[in-house]
């Protein structure tokens, strides 16, 4: 079914080629909202100092210049003779709807600014459940302030708050912000499994590992708040007891040094891959693990789903959406290392019970979890709140 061929301009501070969960669903948004018809601008931080204006696969993008903070993590604009210029522009536009992709950036505000300027109806997506942390007490306090005053601003400016799942519209209450609904982090389900179905046996065979033997698999940033610590630690322990059980570890993040220092035979980090290597990976792997303490809803999970995993992750995020009890996989409470420990022994153990889960998983995300029905969505949404005469 094709959208009404709006024009959809979608503010995010962080895009491709910089990679992470907002920036796949910003893509793969705008994706699809193509395909319904639509057409889809991309204002975004010229993180990698890229040509300001480009197209590509039909989405128009500026990126605007910006100050490189935190590797990447938290681009703060340069209100320049270069930003002017390619506001001007912008000012030229006529959009039927902003949609602002994060809450927390001097780029999500700017994007808010603009819309009440231009008189541009207005949505945002929340995509997490606790402030943005570097691990560091006092300048985490001093970040939980700024992203509090900055959102008082926000709340002002844009009226029309929506999470990519449930749990971000619980931490969006924390700011005494009362969100409309959800636009789920979803997932290409035919691309995953065209794939899927072509991918060709690789790592298994590569580092000797028999069918029989279980693989637990980890992908994405390879930051200390996915949980990393503790899975490593889980692994040392399982190893020491003899227990054949391997891990891989698919990406890059503050904590590559760490892990490429803790590698062992059971213990296999593969740096970066191109998303065709994780789709294989994925395919060869029993059991994915993401024992995060702080998660919107991992794109990580829905490909693990969407390629026959068993889950194991924790009760943050929008992942007990899909996992909804324990017929669908294992979500923990929290990731301490003995709770932990037990969700990855029993998982092992239980084989047909993994299997069980495994099936209705799927099923469950197929219903809900995929693009097509997210751009739907904000097309119902403009509709409901944007359409002008």
């Amino acid at each position: 079914m094709k959208g009404n061929d709006m024009k959809y301009c979608i503010f995010s501070a962080q895009y491709l080629p910089h990679m992470g969960g907002v920036e796949r669903y910003t893509y793969n948004l705008a994706k699809n909202l193509i395909k319904r018809g639509n057409k889809v601008t991309v204002v975004t931080s010229n993180l990698f100092k890229m040509p300001s204006r480009t197209i590509e696969e039909e989405i128009e993008i500026y990126r605007l210049p910006c100050l490189n903070l935190m590797n990447g993590r938290y681009p703060v604009l340069k209100f320049d003779k270069e930003f002017r210029c390619l506001n001007n522009r912008l000012k030229q536009k006529d959009f039927d709807m902003v949609i602002v992709n994060t809450r927390f950036y001097i780029h999500s505000l700017y994007g808010m600014v603009y819309a009440k300027k231009e008189q541009v109806p207005c949505i945002t997506i929340e995509h997490g459940t606790s402030h943005l942390s570097i691990h560091n007490k006092v300048l985490d306090k001093c970040g939980a302030i700024f992203e509090h005053g900055l959102t008082m601003i926000e709340k002002n400016l844009c009226h029309n708050y929506y999470g990519v799942s449930e749990a971000c519209n619980d931490w969006l209450k924390h700011f005494k912000i009362k969100a409309k609904g959800v636009v789920y982090n979803s997932i290409d389900i035919e691309e995953v499994e065209d794939i899927y179905k072509e991918a060709i046996p690789f790592y298994r065979q590569k580092y000797a590992i028999p069918d029989e033997v279980t693989v637990i698999c980890f992908t994405g940033r390879l930051l200390n708040e996915k949980g990393l610590p503790s899975l490593l630690n889980v692994m040392d322990k399982l190893n020491q007891e003899k227990k054949e059980v391997y891990l891989f570890i698919a990406g890059d993040g503050d904590m590559k040094e760490e892990v490429y220092r803790r590698r062992n035979k059971y213990i296999v980090p593969l740096g970066q891959l191109e998303y065709k290597q994780v789709i294989t990976l994925l395919k060869e792997s029993d059991i994915f693990c993401l024992p995060s303490f702080s998660e919107g809803f991992s794109t990580s999970i829905l490909e693990a789903v969407a390629c026959r995993c068993y889950i194991i992750t924790t009760a943050r995020g929008g992942a007990k959406e899909l996992i909804v009890n324990d017929e669908y996989g294992s979500i923990i409470p929290n990731n301490k290392e003995a709770i932990l420990y037990e969700a990855i022994k029993e998982a092992i153990v239980n084989k047909k019970n993994q299997k069980q889960a495994i099936e209705k998983s799927y099923e469950r995300l197929k219903e809900n979890f995929t693009w097509n029905i997210a751009a739907k969505k904000i097309d119902d949404i403009y509709r409901k709140i944007g359409e002008k005469g």
